[in-house]
This record gives structure tokens, sequence and C-alpha cells, in this order.
């Protein structure tokens, strides 16, 4: 299954730690626009989106790029 990496949230009460990377639920719509795809498309090829998140990274977009080779 592919998973998108998101961070982890930044800990203030501790001093502003950031702990990382974490994996999210799915693909923001930047994302996968960077890599040629829409919403529907990615759904049909079995790629997981979350509608909610608004960032984009790029080794998201070069995982996509990855699977879209696959899948050819």
């Amino acid at each position: 299954m592919i998973r998108a990496r998101v961070k982890k949230p930044v800990l203030l009460k501790h001093g502003g730690i950031w702990k990382g990377w974490r994996y999210g639920k799915g693909f923001s719509k930047g994302e996968l626009s960077e890599a040629g795809l829409t919403i529907k498309k990615a759904l049909k090829l079995g790629i997981p989106v979350d509608p909610r998140r608004r960032s984009v990274h790029p080794e998201n977009v070069e995982t996509l790029k990855a699977v879209l080779q696959e899948k050819g």
C-alpha cells in the first residue's frame, strides 16, 4: 500500500521540538496535481487521497511519479 509522509506536529509545550515524519492518511490535492493526477484518477488507481491536507512535500510527489511509472 502506498502511503504519504507528513510532518509530525511540533510540540510547543516542550520548546518547539520537531519530532520528524509519520505516515498520513493520503496524498494532498497539490501533490496529486504536481504528479499529473486528478483525484478521481488517483482513487481509481487505489492511491489514497486526503482532501484536508494542503501541504506539498517533494518526497510524496516523487513517490507518486514512481507509482505512475510502475502502473503505466
